[in-house]
């Protein structure tokens, strides 16, 4: 058994809230760690939205590394940049759907 789990960063819209949510269970279940993008209600201004983009930058530093949920092959151009962000410090990156 390793010494710690995987840390597994999920990004992905969330627009399909629904497939990151079972990702994540998946994920669980076969024991990694699994920092995801965080559900919120109702409107966000810029300054709230830049906000949780940072917040999401960090859990793409503290994971072993990313797997972009993107159903029908979708990525986004928020996505774009957090792959970018990702292979830029070394995290290896997978998609649920390679498209």
């Amino acid at each position: 058994m390793p010494d710690r789990a995987e840390v597994v960063c999920l990004c992905g819209s969330l627009r399909f809230a629904a497939e990151l949510r079972a990702a994540a269970h998946e994920l669980t279940a076969a024991g990694a760690v699994v920092l995801a993008p965080s559900e919120v209600a109702g409107p966000l201004d810029a300054q709230q939205r830049a906000a949780l983009g940072r917040q999401h930058l960090r859990r793409i530093d503290r994971a072993d590394r990313v797997l972009v949920v993107n159903p029908g092959g979708y990525v986004g151009e928020s996505m774009r940049g957090e792959i970018a962000y990702a292979r830029a410090h070394g995290k290896p990156v997978s998609f649920t759907d390679p498209g």
